[in-house]
């Protein structure tokens, strides 16, 4: 019995520390973000050919506003329906690393010509650096 026990206690001890090492480097994922810089931003407020990322986490999919403006920003039919309805897409850590390693699967039709982040690390750590830089 009690070496169900230390194996269970050396188990829990795995997955702990597994679910930590999920959570990404942000140090890391700022240097993943290189490639977002071109086309998005993380000022508030500032646009360039993709809209901010500030504020991203909590905000409903389709719904970014420059500063100072009602004029919501040129979003594709197919990511304004995923943002409306009853069940509208909210950008959380999970949903956007779903998008991020497939947009087009995720959000079908939508304009983002990046073709997906495969790499799961890449993604942990880009998630981690966005959800510190677009506070």
């Amino acid at each position: 019995m009690k070496y169900i026990a230390a194996a269970l206690t050396a188990l829990s001890v795995v997955f702990a520390a597994g679910s930590v090492a999920a959570a990404g480097d942000a140090a890391k994922g700022k240097r993943v973000f290189n490639s977002c810089r071109a086309c998005h931003s993380l000022a508030a407020g500032v646009s360039k050919i993709g809209p901010s990322l500030n504020g991203v986490f909590g905000r409903t999919a389709g719904s970014w506003k420059a500063k100072g403006s009602n004029k919501v920003w040129r979003y594709s039919p197919a990511m304004k329906k995923a943002g409306s309805g009853d069940k509208p897409l909210v950008w959380t850590a999970e949903t956007l690393k779903k998008y991020l390693a497939a947009p087009k699967k995720f959000v079908p039709g939508n304009r983002m010509p990046f073709p997906g982040l495969k790499n799961s690390e890449k993604l942990d750590n880009l998630i981690a650096y966005l959800e510190k830089a677009t506070k």
